[in-house]
């Protein structure tokens, strides 16, 4: 299985940090150059425990659709989500928010798995890895802007 971690310092309260992690608008904003929509379940705002969501976005020129549920959330602290269906034989993203000097340190991790057993396992080496970290990275420089601002 493949995984990673991001950790980032982000200029902004705790509560605002996780409320904003939340958010599906945020989420579609981070992603649009990859034409991310939402086609089923959590369409607007916060997402809450037990929650899906379906993302239909665009990919190596391919278009994916994946449904994430959310879970074991800990306000403000902590809450996962998980693939429940989509192009991933596994997907699980951990989201930690811990205050920090000068705001809240974001923690990230996410351990994935694409299909097809060890023509996957060559895949998420040599390119979903990279890949993923990418837009994870693009959807915490989203956040951050709006977590900084006024």
């Amino acid at each position: 299985m493949g995984s990673f971690v991001l950790e980032r310092t982000i200029a902004a309260p705790v509560e605002r940090v996780f409320a904003l992690s939340l958010d599906v608008g945020v989420h579609v904003a981070s992603m649009s150059a990859h034409a991310e929509r939402i086609v089923g379940g959590v369409d607007a705002g916060l997402m809450a425990e037990g929650d899906t969501v379906t993302w239909s976005a665009r990919h190596f020129g391919i278009r994916f659709r994946m449904t994430s549920l959310v879970f074991d959330i800990d306000a403000p602290h902590a809450f996962s989500d998980r693939q429940i269906r989509g192009p991933f034989a596994a997907f699980r993203h951990q989201h930690t928010f811990t205050p920090a000097p000068g705001g809240t340190l974001m923690r990230d991790e996410i351990d994935f798995r694409s299909p097809l057993g060890p023509l996957g396992r060559l895949v998420d080496a040599l390119v979903m890895r990279q890949h993923l970290i990418r837009l994870i990275e693009q959807r915490n420089d989203t956040l951050a802007r709006q977590a900084e601002q006024p």
